[in-house]
């Protein structure tokens, strides 16, 4: 077994930074920003991007050169332009410093996106999407499944092949940039999508499949991990970055949802002998990497 990862990283929060309040997610709720508007908006944007700036240098420091970064780096960004931010400057100088970082930088927007959706749900999964491309333009990175924007298809609408040609109709839609970002993912559900069934979505645009092998335990429709890896894999132009996590039922509360991910990782990743890169969606996030090495843990858990 290949269980060596050229490149690995975890999700939006560094555990060990948040315990001395570094974070990317201050928001605030509808009313507070109403009374406070965007001069408050921006003033929490401004300090989600320098934590950001810290958590990629904790990273860097640490052996960990995959991020993926919050969604929620602008809170309320659906209401307005980052551009016209008053502390936008300040915001894009640290932007583009956390671009020239060498670390790979992917994102993973809401479920809530549904680009096989209509109406309102379509005109505000394109929104917030272009939102996140917008990002990574001003971090200076080059268009490209590099820095990858990952949704999931959504759901079936009661027709699975009809409702990705939609969504393969509505990438066109999406600005250059975006669709030079985008990729796919598996589901974890047998109602949803599968690795085999997105690959007419891949031939018919050329997205990405993002490999989750967790999903695949739960749904693996026709394929063994081995196909669905293999599938997913040769779908890609630069080098995959996929998602690996271990079940909480399984090794740590039988009482647990099916779905729900382990707070640590228990198990080898099998690469087969392929160079990818993963992302880790254990709840512990960057701690549980740093115990599976072997690592010290600084901060403990409550």
């Amino acid at each position: 077994m290949d269980s060596t990862p050229l490149h690995i990283g975890y999700a939006c929060i560094n555990l060990s930074l948040q315990a001395n309040k570094i974070t990317t997610n201050r928001g605030m709720v509808k009313k507070t920003f109403t009374e406070k508007g965007i001069a408050y908006a921006s003033e929490l944007a401004l300090k989600n991007v320098r934590d950001l700036l810290t958590i990629v240098d904790w990273n860097l420091e640490h052996g960990f050169q995959l991020f993926r970064i919050s969604s929620d780096l602008f809170p309320w960004a659906s209401e307005y332009r980052i551009a016209t931010l008053p502390d936008f400057a300040e915001i894009r100088e640290t932007l583009e410093e956390i671009g020239a970082r060498p670390i790979r930088l992917t994102m993973h927007p809401g479920p809530f996106n549904h680009l096989a959706g209509q109406g309102k749900v379509l005109e505000n999964t394109i929104k917030d999407l272009e939102y996140q491309s917008d990002v990574f333009d001003l971090m200076g990175l080059k268009p490209s499944h590099w820095n990858k924007i990952n949704i999931h298809a959504g759901g079936t609408y009661g027709d699975k092949a009809a409702t990705l040609a939609r969504f393969a109709k509505n990438f066109s839609l999406l600005s250059e940039n975006l669709r030079a970002r985008l990729t796919v993912e598996n589901d974890d559900r047998p109602s949803l999508y599968t690795v085999t069934d997105l690959v007419s979505l891949y031939e018919a645009i050329g997205t990405p499949i993002v490999f989750d092998y967790f999903h695949h335990s739960l749904n693996p429709g026709s394929q063994t991990e081995e196909e669905a890896f293999l599938t997913a894999y040769n779908t890609w132009d630069v080098r995959p970055v996929f998602h690996y996590s271990d079940s909480r039922q399984e090794y740590e509360d039988p009482k647990a949802r099916r779905e729900a991910h382990a707070d640590w990782l228990y198990s080898a990743v099998n690469t087969y002998g392929r160079e990818v890169d993963i992302v880790f969606e254990s709840k512990m996030k960057e701690l549980s990497i740093l115990r599976l090495r072997g690592e010290t843990i600084e901060v403990v858990p409550k």
